[in-house]
């Protein structure tokens, strides 16, 4: 395939603090190139230098084609109009049953599935997306891959969605310490030659220790030897020119076998493997609290002549973990909106303990004071105060220059990171979170996801991810059909038994990605283990599903 352009060198630095330096990529003619990497990595910045949004310093975009035209959908923007559609774009959003007027009072789903419209129906050369899969639910996210899989020309996107990028991208670009590192083929391709890489890397390493500690030990020991040979020569008259010539000698061996671990370890240079990025917090509520939380009566709301739902009764029990599920648009953001009192209803009361209190996470990631930075968002009087902020900062994944980084110039990711340390540090008794995944890298999901399983206080999720929802929530609350019913959920009796075969599995599979890194593809075991490989990770990705 032609080449379309190349990233060159390029380096990226906000406020002193570097997010990748001489990053080089290429893009190809029909390449669906997927950015990965942890939170604050730079995947949107890159997005934003191809598109001519952010201007380069250091390095440059080589475009080996003349006059490529270039569309872009951000993951979240406040200055979007759904102004002007045309007869394609009317289309697609018919096709996701989205209105094509009145933006500023659609869903989160509906307002991106409009920018999303409007991207793709200008076929542009180059499409770039940013965490298009945000906010979609399970049909929404099926029509956005049959438009990608039939785009007829090339796509950058960026996205925290396995299965997503698994389904569409035949390219990863993955940032990690402040590199790029690209990959020919899917995400679990990409994680699999990434986990065999690690595993070489390791050994390499590990061999290159023990060389070095059998090369020191011959020198200790040719140390030991010169030095009592220094010693004798200045003391056994009539044997002192054997000892200085011994020594001499001796000296020689040691510079020698010196020169020589120098250049092995020139010639290797085999790093210890750097850790995996890891996410740790905890969220714990007051134990004041009363029996009820929440009672709903004959709730009734409507939108533009069109009615969400009506005539709803239910009550939540503190303690309750809900999960609050519907299509796009179906009013989940308008009820706690609701709830929150930030809405009117058109009729039936909302009756809220008094006593409860309430951290309320929103979808938008503009309204923090973007202009303060975390030392001035979490100010705390004493030392250990703030040392237990920075610490839990740390723990998000954050670096310490992030300290002293005003948010506005954060990744989406990290202000959602930001957001949730006000519900660690405050200790809220009742956690209201709307798509609280949105954004977030994936160790940062999966640490969310065990720290709510934890929490004991009462918990009302949005969210469209199906496997969140399992781990974290124990009933939920349905919008279908102008009416929201409430249903409790049973646990899986065989769950026990189910994670015991999953570690069995995982360690079966460590095993043959261990024998495959000593191979090539020509040595005769090698296709067998790889399929057994393949085999393996599709059992456990099975069961994962059920856990």
């Amino acid at each position: 395939m032609q080449e379309l352009l190349k990233l060159q060198d390029i380096n990226y630095e906000i406020a002193n603090n570097t997010i990748f330096k001489k990053i080089n990529g290429t893009v190809h003619n029909g390449d669906v190139i997927g950015i990965i990497g942890k939170n604050g990595a730079g995947k949107s910045t890159i997005l934003q230098l191809i598109s001519g949004n952010l201007p380069l310093s250091i390095g440059r975009i080589n475009w080996l084609q003349p006059h490529v035209s270039i569309e872009m959908v951000e993951q979240e923007t406040e200055d979007f109009t759904a102004e002007h559609v045309e007869t394609e774009e009317a289309s697609m959003l018919a096709k996701w049953k989205v209105p094509s007027n009145h933006y500023h009072h659609l869903s989160g789903g509906e307002r991106l599935k409009a920018r999303l419209a409007k991207g793709l129906s200008r076929h542009a050369q180059l499409l770039l997306l940013d965490e298009p899969t945000n906010h979609l639910d399970e049909q929404s996210t099926k029509i956005l891959l049959e438009y990608i899989k039939h785009y007829k020309g090339t796509i950058i996107l960026v996205s925290h969605d396995r299965y997503f990028l698994d389904k569409v991208v035949t390219k990863i670009w993955s940032l990690e310490d402040q590199q790029l590192i690209e990959h020919k083929g899917n995400y679990t391709s990409y994680m699999k030659a990434r986990e065999l890489r690690r595993l070489t890397q390791q050994r390499e390493h590990e061999k290159q220790q023990q060389m070095i500690q059998t090369i020191e030990g011959q020198l200790n020991e040719l140390t030991s030897w010169s030095q009592k040979a220094h010693e004798a020569s200045t003391k056994q008259e009539g044997f002192k020119e054997y000892h200085r010539v011994k020594a001499k000698r001796t000296d020689a061996q040691i510079k020698s076998k010196r020169k020589r671990l120098e250049k092995e370890l020139e010639h290797s240079k085999a790093e210890a493997v750097k850790p995996e990025y890891e996410v740790q917090f905890k969220i714990n509520a007051n134990d004041k609290r009363g029996k009820r939380f929440l009672e709903v009566k004959n709730l009734k709301k409507a939108i533009n002549n069109r009615t969400l739902f009506d005539h709803v009764n239910f009550t939540i029990q503190h303690g309750e973990k809900i999960a609050l599920v519907g299509p796009n648009g179906s009013g989940k953001t308008t009820l706690l909106k609701i709830f929150m009192g930030e809405v009117e209803a058109e009729g039936g009361e909302v009756w809220i303990s008094p006593s409860a209190n309430i951290g309320y996470l929103t979808q938008e990631v503009f309204d923090l004071p973007l202009s303060k930075t975390p030392e001035e968002l979490f100010y705390r009087g004493n030392f250990e105060e703030r040392g237990k902020v920075q610490n839990l900062l740390k723990h998000l994944g954050f670096e310490m220059t992030a300290w002293k980084e005003p948010i506005q110039n954060m990744s989406m990711g990290e202000r959602v990171k930001c957001k949730l340390m006000v519900y660690i540090l405050e200790e809220k008794d009742v956690l209201i979170l709307d798509e609280p995944t949105n954004h977030l890298d994936l160790p940062s999901r999966e640490q969310l996801e065990a720290t709510l399983s934890d929490y004991n206080g009462t918990l009302l999720i949005v969210s469209h991810d199906r496997y969140f929802l399992e781990k974290t929530t124990n009933s939920s609350l349905e919008i279908k059909g102008n009416i929201i019913y409430k249903q409790y959920k049973e646990m899986p009796s065989q769950i026990d038994s189910q994670k015991e075969l999953l570690l069995k599995l995982e360690t079966e599979r460590q095993e043959v990605l261990g024998k495959l890194s000593f191979m090539t593809v020509k040595d005769g075991q090698y296709p067998e283990l790889d399929s057994k490989f393949n085999e393996l990770t599709k059992q456990i990705n099975q069961l994962k599903k059920h856990l």
